[in-house]
């Protein structure tokens, strides 16, 4: 037991330490878990031969992320995409493994040989590729869409190919491996239900197997998890949701099918189950740990022996797999119209080995179809490749995209033939909201944008805006700044709208500069760069939530427009006086424990004037509901009292006012 518990202090040590110092420095999580296991296996040697039984046990990562990417896809979004599912994924896996097979036989392999290296090497890396993806913000872009119909069609592709496998047996190898074959299994047999059956038998039971998942995912899983759900306890709910996941796939195991492709069709049949996004939240983590583990294995994994004894070879084959497969992606971009910097994201995603690659690598030694001199280096290739990919990524966000950022700049800025008596600088969501405003007003504006799609879609619906550079002193000069009244900053770059305000109030000083703030930090920098007026990008429409929020749980509108007062009062009283604490700290202290301290304080300010506006409001309708008695503590403006004075004459002349004096009349 003590030995299972050092491991996984190594392994846990080793991604706590890498992959928060690889994201600091922009390498990714899984450059980080990558570098981690090769730190801990080849070079200081804490981890070894357990490395492989570990990696199998985390692949179930990967069966795990698939299920939650089928829980994004809605059936009818995947059959919008069958296209490219198949016709995207079938060439790139067709002409892989094509290119790969025709090279080996160069190499005077056998064809059968070649033939399951390039089964192997047409396969690219699911876990790597979908989480990257993932977390640069790129799974939604053309390419990460396509890149994604690619995995999806290789994972599907994957069961094919192990049933094609068997059959590329070699003969030499299969007489000397029988008997060991024999002797093992005496001591273990694979579980599986269709060893033993026939053809016609084998693909009903899997007919079935898909269809009792497609079923028992519609059907069944909703009152289970509103059964467990109404137990109330929580860890139940996360047991729920990973015994779905594991009995698909044990599932799959069981009648030769890849568990991850289960899953999958799992998660898509419970895309819109409203159990979703609980099962989103309880298989997340478990999801991510498993995949780091996974990482860790691969580098974990490397064998720098047979790497140094054949470094040449190994990296010139690494090399010229990733080219092969670029170079196919790049001729499937043209043909399937993917253009610009998402051509090459979607060409250099994809050009690695995937984790598939080890199973059908083991597979392929255990039916004798590939011998272990060959299957050691190309185990160390596909794994090379993998940790290289997290590479090409930073080198598509660091060449890449910069180059189409400066074609896409590359446009003659617009002629600016109109002069407005307000110019707003963006013209995104924010900004055209203020101008729409404006112009529905009668007040003639003249926008800038630096985004020339977003003034060509502008332009579509007759929205006026030109291209330009609100920097440039010579556009602002012929959008008639000299004569304008205010400008309106509206762009999203904190950075650029500070060096803006300090610009115009150093050209124009005496122009009104209104501007748009991140957060409460920015807009300590826009005020102190010189703006006339800040205001926060969320403040209204939070606060409009807010109130919304109130009602919704039954408190009335009278109370709810009260508080929002109170709260834009105190709030605005909070922002002068924290900007006076601000601007007296070097820039190092701004924000130490003394600003903190009041703005805790205000915190409290705030509490106490909302309390005092819930305790008049309740006395104001208490005093509705009954006369006052207290003649004393009675107000003119009080309803109660004017109430009672019409039904009765005050019988305390001394408390009695003028107005209730008209009651005795």
């Amino acid at each position: 037991m003590t030995e299972y518990f050092l491991q996984a202090f190594i392994y846990l040590s080793a991604a706590v330490i890498a992959v928060p110092i690889a994201q600091r420095l922009g390498l990714g999580s899984v450059l980080g878990y990558l570098i981690a296991g090769v730190v801990i296996g080849p070079i200081v040697g804490l981890v070894g031969s357990e490395t492989n039984t570990i990696q199998h046990f985390a692949e179930f990562g990967v069966v795990m992320m698939l299920f939650l990417v089928g829980l994004e896809l809605e059936p009818k979004m995947l059959w919008t995409m069958r296209n490219r599912l198949i016709g995207m994924g079938g060439l790139q896996v067709g002409l892989s493994v094509g290119g790969v097979m025709a090279i080996a036989m160069m190499f005077d392999f056998q064809w059968s040989i070649a033939l399951t290296i390039g089964l192997i090497f047409s396969l690219s890396s699911t876990a790597i590729v979908l989480q990257t993806l993932s977390e640069k913000g790129l799974n939604k872009t053309p390419a990460g869409k396509n890149a994604f119909a690619v995995l999806l069609f290789q994972d599907i592709a994957v069961i094919p190919m192990l049933a094609l496998i068997p059959l590329l047996a070699l003969p030499e190898l299969v007489a000397v491996t029988q008997s060991a074959v024999a002797d093992a299994a005496e001591h273990h047999e694979e579980l599986s239900l269709v060893a033993e059956l026939s053809g016609g038998v084998y693909a009903l039971v899997l007919v079935l197997s898909i269809s009792l998942v497609v079923f028992g995912g519609h059907y069944l899983s909703r009152p289970i998890f509103r059964f467990v759900a109404d137990s109330g306890v929580r860890e139940i709910s996360t047991a729920a949701a990973l015994l779905l996941v594991i009995g698909i796939a044990a599932l799959m195991s069981l009648v030769g099918l890849s568990p991850a492709l289960g899953t999958f069709l799992a998660g898509v049949v419970l895309a819109n189950s409203e159990f979703k996004h609980e099962l989103e939240t309880n298989i997340g983590p478990f999801k991510g740990l498993l995949l780091g583990l996974f990482f860790i294995t691969v580098g974990a994994g490397i064998d720098f022996n047979i790497l140094w004894e054949h470094l040449g070879i190994i990296l010139a084959i690494t090399f010229g797999v990733m080219f092969l497969k670029a170079t196919v992606l790049f001729l499937l971009s043209f043909i399937f119209r993917i253009t610009g910097s998402d051509r090459w994201l979607y060409t250099l995603s994809l050009a690695q080995a995937g984790e598939f690659g080890f199973v059908l690598l083991s597979f392929s030694q255990q039916n004798d179809v590939l011998p272990i001199h060959i299957a050691q280096p190309l185990s160390i290739v596909v794994a090379l490749s993998m940790f290289l990919t997290p590479g090409l990524f930073i080198f598509y966000e660091k060449f890449i995209v910069p180059k189409y950022q400066k074609t896409s700049n590359a446009r003659e800025h617009d002629v600016v033939d109109e002069q407005g008596v307000v110019i707003i600088a963006g013209i995104g969501r924010f900004g055209q909201v203020v101008n729409r405003l404006l112009l529905s007003n009668g007040v003639k504006t003249v926008v800038l944008d630096r985004q020339a799609s977003q003034v060509d879609t502008l332009r579509k619906i007759n929205t006026k805006a030109f291209y330009g550079d609100a920097t440039r002193v010579d556009l602002l000069e012929t959008a008639g700044i000299a004569n304008a009244s205010a400008f309106v900053i509206a762009i999203d770059d904190q950075h650029n709208s500070i060096e803006l305000v300090k610009l115009l109030k150093h050209k124009y000083p005496k122009l009104k500069v209104i501007s748009r703030a991140f957060d409460r930090g920015h807009a300590h920098l826009l005020r102190e760069a010189g703006a006339d007026y800040v205001e926060s990008e969320t403040f209204h429409s939070a606060l409009k939530v807010g109130a919304a929020s109130m009602r919704a749980m039954g408190f009335s509108d009278e109370l709810v427009s009260q508080q929002k007062v109170t709260y834009q009062r105190v709030e605005k009283e909070a922002a002068d006086v924290l900007y006076q604490e601000w601007l007296k700290r070097s820039e190092g202290e701004r924000y130490g424990n003394d600003f903190i301290s009041l703005f805790m304080l205000y915190e409290e300010r705030l509490k106490q004037a909302i309390e005092a506006d819930t305790e008049a409001y309740n006395s104001k309708n208490f005093a509705k509901e009954a006369p006052c008695d207290n003649p004393d503590g009675c107000h003119e403006e009080d309803n109660n009292s004017k109430n009672f004075a019409k039904e009765a004459p005050c019988d305390n002349p001394d408390g009695c006012h003028e107005e209730d004096n008209k009651s005795h009349t």
